[in-house]
């Protein structure tokens, strides 16, 4: 027995080398650092999105919304994130445990995973994959698991439902949604999400993918909105109908998982809007990155502009993606929430047959300019 084990122990050892996962111990240091950083920055951007939610809809509504702590009422999300976090996390009676636990941590997970390929500059990327875009749609898919495990295992027949609807609608908008990145990933010629941006650069926003594929991106917002579970398509956790859904037994730092993890899924679907149909972080107005260059070099300040690109290429981007974000809080606050049989009806008669034929057209066109 002992002789097995240590063969097996040689095999994991020569597998793990030949994949090169781990070489040296500083590099899994550095890995941990970029782990940590990922978490923390991520983490601060729900809670200024939150804060944009509660400001934009206090304007919408003719009111002040979050105020008094902090300036404009800037901590007012930090303060109900430490809430959740100190408040009891409870078990329901009669419930599946385990499903119960792990059913937040595979929800959250994934949708971390997704920052590793999302570019906010020219070299501001943890991980540059050559299948990038395939590698967000593939492990968003895994988060519908996760709501399924959730509702059953929470013993309650709201839950249940949520998370029956939560998974059905999450597999009707995921596939107009793959279509519409598959049209773009023909147009570029990869997968990579780097390679979508630059091929985006050459004309400013003349050659933006939303001047070439108008009615992807149409679907691609809808779809995005969708899988967000944004209104109008909030279905699996409507308050009014399943008293929050998938969330109704969920206390504490699980709920919190859930709560961070719907605005990161919002983020996410923002930032891949920038950089699949909006140029990502390269400028709008033609040829002005060049011209501050050329200045730069003329008048010896080119070290400083190597110090500032990043920095601009991360307000490019997230001013891109605020526009996003501004519309979905504008629907939330201005459309009526639909029935689950016009959800479904939406993503599988309506937008699936558009993302289908817009797919086919960019391959014929496509096919003919290679002839």
């Amino acid at each position: 027995m002992t002789n097995i084990i240590k063969i097996s122990e040689k095999e994991l050892a020569q597998f793990f080398n030949e994949l090169k996962i781990i070489t040296t111990f500083s590099e899994s240091i550095w890995i941990l650092a970029y782990t940590l950083t990922l978490v923390l920055v991520v983490t601060t951007g729900v809670l200024v999105i939150v804060w944009l939610e509660r400001k934009i809809s206090a304007g919408v509504q003719q009111r002040i919304g979050p105020e008094y702590a902090g300036p404009l009422g800037i901590i007012q999300s930090l303060a109900d994130g430490i809430k959740l976090l100190l408040k009891e996390d409870i078990i329901p009676a009669g419930s599946n445990a385990w499903l119960f636990t792990i059913g937040p941590a595979i929800v959250v997970i994934p949708v971390f995973l997704t920052y590793l390929v999302i570019p906010f500059g020219q070299n501001i990327i943890l991980a540059n994959l050559n299948i990038g875009v395939f590698f967000w749609i593939a492990i968003s898919s895994v988060v519908p698991l996760g709501l399924l495990m959730s509702g059953y295992g929470s013993n309650n027949k709201y839950s249940f439902l949520g998370g029956l609807r939560a998974a059905a609608q999450s597999i009707s908008y995921e596939i107009p949604l793959a279509l519409c990145v598959l049209s773009i990933s023909l147009l570029s010629g990869s997968l990579s999400t780097v390679d979508i941006v630059e091929i985006q650069s050459k004309y400013g926003f003349l050659s933006w993918n939303v001047w070439r594929q108008p009615i992807g991106f149409i679907v691609f917002l809808i779809s995005s909105l969708a899988e967000c579970e944004r209104l109008p398509f909030d279905l699996p956790e409507a308050e009014e109908e399943l008293v929050a859904g998938y969330q109704t037994e969920y206390s504490g730092i699980k709920f919190a998982l859930f709560y961070v993890g719907s605005y990161l899924n919002l983020l996410i679907s923002s930032l891949f809007v920038t950089i699949l149909y909006l140029g990502g972080w390269k400028s709008s107005i033609p040829f002005v990155e060049n011209f501050i260059q050329n200045i730069s070099i003329n008048y010896g300040i080119n070290e400083s502009f190597d110090v500032l690109k990043p920095v601009l290429d991360i307000f490019t981007t997230l001013s891109k993606s605020y526009l996003f974000l501004f519309i979905s809080i504008l629907t939330r606050r201005t459309l009526p929430r639909v029935r689950i049989d016009q959800l479904l009806d939406l993503g599988w008669k309506f937008l699936l047959p558009i993302a289908l034929g817009n797919l086919l057209l960019t391959a014929s066109f496509q096919i003919l300019s290679i002839n």
